[in-house]
């Protein structure tokens, strides 16, 4: 199960819906280290769960928020759809909704 407990709780929603099964810290790129929170390899769609959004974390202060923008924009030309979300979207159930719609 994943690290993060919002992670927990989407895949748990995931499993629960009967969706895809995600690879959780999916690495994407074959140069850099970066990962994805979770992954549907074969159909290059991607979560991001971003936390600490309200209390200045590191995706919303500036290096942070521009290593962000470089690994979504790379990913983004390499063909994948990343889908990013903060940890209250999680809570409300907005990432299971938008899987279940560009999944099927």
């Amino acid at each position: 199960m994943a690290k993060n407990p919002f992670l927990s709780i989407l895949v748990a929603s995931i499993k629960q819906e009967r969706l895809p099964t995600p690879v959780l810290e999916y690495r994407f790129h074959s140069i850099r280290r970066w990962r994805f929170d979770l992954a549907f390899p074969d159909r290059l769609v991607a979560v991001e769960i971003h936390g600490a959004v309200y209390s200045f974390g590191h995706h919303t202060r500036g290096r942070g928020f521009e290593d962000d923008r470089e690994k979504a924009n790379e990913a983004q030309i390499m063909g994948w759809r990343v889908l990013e979300y903060s940890t209250g979207q999680v809570k409300k159930g907005i990432p299971l909704l938008d899987l279940k719609r560009i999944l099927f």
